[in-house]
């Protein structure tokens, strides 16, 4: 965006010290939307006081945030709804320039490695095995449990640049490449874990059956470990939940979506702001 008087002169107010006269001058700027920053970052540039880039910084991050809604809205109203596009939305909250190129190239060489061990004759269980073969083992990534002291887990981005994530991350990762390759699983509602089901041929999300009954093995998101139909049972038990078939069905892209940012947003106890932005962000998925 080219300078013009009226941006020279919100930028001249942007340290006076009468907040209704700041507060005013900051949703102007906001208005103009993100094409704005530019101009912003390089007043920060030229601004040797401390407050006046701090204001500066909350200008920029306010644009940023509000393009962020604004994407994760239409993301939410499109038909597809790509798992991968709605990661790298999560992402940008915490890294607003992302570049996702260098993150394309790495999930399109995992997909290719993949996809070179798979042929039509292969059952589930051995697509299975061969993608967890290749992500956790050839690729070498590592699977932690949530915590909520570390996260960088939850970034897709970081994901892949360590090569170490949790049980939501890595599994997130997980149905990724199956959708790339055209691996029939879903993430599952099953409480205090991420679990990707495998079905049985010809089953879909609508269909107005049990889902469990379709349901072939399950797949662990930390480790990549498949297990049965009693494992999940055994695990339930030990967690004290009685079985339900809500735990068996397909969550939706933007449940998964919402998941991610509902957890994420448990990493900041002592920074309400990002808390109730990521709140905010997560609230938008609502059905």
């Amino acid at each position: 965006m080219q300078n013009t008087k009226e941006l020279d002169a919100l930028f001249s107010l942007i340290d006076d010290p009468d907040m209704e006269v700041y507060e005013t001058v900051s949703e102007r700027i906001t208005g103009f939307g993100k094409a704005i920053i530019p101009n912003l970052e390089n007043l920060w540039e030229n601004s040797p006081n401390y407050e006046v880039q701090a204001r500066i910084e909350a200008l920029i991050h306010a644009l940023q945030f509000n393009d962020l809604q604004k994407e994760l809205t239409e993301w939410k109203n499109s038909l597809q709804q790509d798992l991968f596009q709605g990661a790298l939305l999560v992402a940008r909250y915490q890294f607003p320039d992302l570049h996702t190129s260098a993150i394309l190239q790495d999930i399109e060489k995992i997909r290719r490695n993949v996809w070179l061990e798979l042929n039509s004759y292969l059952t589930p269980l051995e697509q299975a095995n061969v993608l967890s073969s290749i992500l956790y083992n050839y690729y070498n990534l590592n699977g932690t449990e949530v915590s909520y002291n570390r996260p960088n887990d939850f970034f897709i981005n970081k994901v892949l640049a360590s090569r170490k994530g949790n049980s939501i991350s890595n599994g997130i990762l997980y149905k990724i490449l199956c959708n790339l390759l055209d691996i029939k699983a879903y993430i599952i509602n099953i409480p205090k874990h991420l679990i990707i089901a495998f079905y049985r041929s010809g089953y879909t999300p609508d269909d107005a059956i049990d889902p469990e009954e379709k349901i072939y093995f399950f797949v662990d998101g930390t480790t990549g470990h498949a297990f049965s139909h009693n494992d999940i049972k055994g695990y339930l038990k030990r967690m004290n939940m009685a079985p339900k078939p809500l735990y068996y069905e397909p969550l939706t892209n933007a449940q998964v979506i919402q998941m991610l940012l509902r957890e994420l947003g448990k990493c900041y106890p002592e920074d309400p702001i990002k808390q109730a932005e990521i709140a905010t962000l997560a609230a938008l998925l609502n059905d």
